[in-house]
């Protein structure tokens, strides 16, 4: 995979996921716009230490003035802008008897709105270009569901509608719209699990063990590379198996 020459946003890309994300897609040879709401300079300077280019900036990716900001800091600072990943995410679990009005709209918003907004934003200089590869993270919970995530979930679900619709409409430019959900990842969040809610977890995965955000990060680089031009509409579990059972 070659990506030199291409120019990516990553959103939520200061930590976790989004950071290795970030760094695989640099690695391939892409000047990467790290975005977040937290400081993403660390990750920026990450990049930079690559011999590689690399803006960091923060920005509210639920705002559509942010994004506007976003891709134009991008435009300005490299002339294009080729790939965009939409990983930004945030989570405010809660059943959904006592689920409120505040936790359902911060989470579409933060987690689906910003894939519109985003999406919408780099379109316009894809479409001019006749390239581009737009990649968001969904999660295997937006097609199996879960307790206490309704608003997670229909977010991450509302993601892969999104997906398969903009794939349609873009198809004809040379740009090509998919998604990845992601399974159980081994993160800061699954490593508070005490060892037998562990154990059960594992059971339910048929390859036995949590994914890291690197593989997430390498499936994301070949969507993003010219070897995966003819896949697009699609969702790609990155899940040890769970999606298939």
């Amino acid at each position: 995979m070659d990506l030199s020459q291409k120019v990516a946003i990553v959103t939520g890309g200061a930590r976790g996921i989004g950071r290795e994300i970030a760094l695989k897609l640099a690695e391939v040879g892409a000047s990467v716009v790290v975005s977040d709401l937290a400081d993403a300079e660390p990750v920026a300077q990450e990049i930079r230490a690559m011999k590689r280019q690399s803006l960091a900036v923060q920005a509210d990716v639920s705002s559509a003035s942010d994004v506007a900001r976003l891709v134009d800091m991008a435009v300005s600072s490299y002339g294009r802008v080729d790939i965009l990943v939409n990983n930004a995410g945030i989570a405010r679990d809660q059943l959904l008897l006592r689920m409120s009005d505040e936790d359902w709209d911060a989470v579409l918003n933060v987690n689906l709105k910003s894939v519109f907004l985003c999406t919408r934003a780099v379109l316009r200089h894809m479409v001019k270009q006749r390239w581009g590869r737009i990649i968001s993270i969904s999660s295997i919970v937006g097609i199996v569901g879960n307790p206490g995530q309704a608003n997670y979930a229909s977010a991450k679900a509302g993601i892969i509608g999104f997906t398969r619709t903009i794939a349609r409409e873009v198809g004809s430019r040379g740009i090509t719209v998919n998604a990845i959900a992601p399974g159980f990842i081994d993160t800061p969040m699954t490593q508070k699990l005490g060892e037998e809610q562990r154990q059960e977890l594992l059971k339910r995965i048929p390859l036995g063990f949590l994914g890291t955000p690197r593989d997430v990060a390498e499936a994301v680089a070949f969507l993003a590379s010219e070897e995966a031009r003819y896949i697009t509409g699609q969702v790609l579990g990155v899940d040890g198996g769970m999606g298939g059972i």
